[in-house]
């Protein structure tokens, strides 16, 4: 989708439905790409018809169908691919620098180590980073213009999964039950999957829809996902 001040695509890419995200300014021509991976000869060139220099790569989280490196005994291309053919810094959050180097084979003078709150210019946008971990330690989503793409956080209807390596229940429950609830409630959702009804939605619905979203204690929360605290 495109208007005056925004220009937002969502891509479905590759075998596990991710959504990857070319963010834009659409006077200055300038771009960020969300968690380059599967194909990043497609995405590329589609920023390249459009008109837009690819200047930022945002990644929400380090697992490699987000980032690129081997999953499952393939090796899936991702950031490092796309730093071979533009000029960019990779942005990340404080947590999974490390862990982002070692998966990725990036280094150190490829990245931008971010905090909660701390903002990033594409163009005239400002692009907000917030730390929502729970799924990993270091998962961030990003607030531009109205919108937030959440990454493995909050799907629509849904949520990231808390049973692996890194995850934490806990965390995940404040992460949507505080962080992204206590956003506006006409901020429009955009995920890190194509595994709901629908590819977006507006967080006042998935106040109303989504269940994970609907808990008024943490307790309440890991008992529904099966935890005991």
């Amino acid at each position: 989708m495109a208007n005056p001040e925004i220009y937002l695509r969502q891509l479905e890419i590759g075998p596990m439905a991710n959504y990857v995200y070319l963010v834009g300014d659409p006077a200055a021509r300038k771009l960020a790409v969300v968690d380059p991976a599967w194909d990043v000869g497609a995405i590329c060139d589609l920023a390249e018809r459009e008109g837009y220099t690819i200047d930022k790569i945002l990644i929400t989280h380090y697992h490699p169908d987000h980032l690129g490196g081997r999953m499952m005994g393939r090796s899936i291309q991702g950031a490092a691919e796309m730093l071979a053919r533009v000029k960019a810094k990779v942005y990340v959050n404080r947590n999974e620098a490390e862990g982002t180097k070692q998966i990725a084979g990036l280094s150190d003078s490829d990245l931008v180590i971010v905090d909660a709150g701390d903002t990033v210019k594409v163009g005239g946008l400002e692009i907000k980073f917030l730390h929502t971990p729970g799924h990993t330690p270091g998962s961030q989503c990003f607030l531009v213009s109205g919108n937030l793409l959440s990454g493995d956080t909050l799907f629509v209807n849904s949520c990231g999964r808390v049973d692996l390596p890194g995850s934490d229940p806990e965390a995940m429950y404040y992460s949507l039950n505080h962080t992204l609830k206590n956003l506006d409630d006409a901020t429009v959702v955009y995920p890190g999957h194509a595994y709901g009804p629908q590819p977006s939605a507006t967080i006042a619905d998935q106040k109303r829809r989504n269940m994970y979203m609907r808990f008024n204690s943490v307790e309440e929360f890991l008992d529904a996902m099966g935890y005991a605290r």
